[in-house]
């Protein structure tokens, strides 16, 4: 089992920043693709980006890229979410997730592991 943990959510205002951590904990973390997803009210869960756990290689959705940055540190065990730039459609819960595989990582269904999510809101 890998448990995941979000922190870092909170309110804040249009063109404003935030950084959001997630810390893993129970196997190798480094081992182990690790992605972003959001989900608005009334909204399925979508793609925000992922980190491959081969090559170390990040990825975005066209709706964040250029804002958001994905990075990892494998001996703290954690992984972050830059997010700059911040649009009241970025509002959601955000959700960290971790699986096995290098390939597929836009899908929800690729992952075996996710955090509790922690909420982001952009507002005035």
């Amino acid at each position: 089992q890998l448990q995941l943990a979000e922190s870092g959510g909170g309110l804040v205002q249009p063109g404003g920043s935030l950084r959001l951590s997630c810390a893993a904990s129970g196997r190798i973390f480094s081992s182990y693709s690790m992605g972003w997803f959001r989900q608005a009210p009334g909204k399925e869960r979508e793609f925000v980006g992922f980190i491959n756990w081969i090559n170390g290689r990040a990825s975005y959705a066209d709706s964040v890229s250029g804002r958001f940055t994905i990075s990892r540190d494998n001996a703290k065990n954690s992984l972050y979410l830059q997010m700059n730039s911040l649009k009241p459609e970025d509002t959601a819960v955000y959700y960290c997730a971790a699986g096995r595989r290098s390939a597929l990582l836009m899908l929800t269904r690729t992952y075996d592991y996710w955090g509790q999510g922690t909420q982001v809101t952009v507002s005035t």
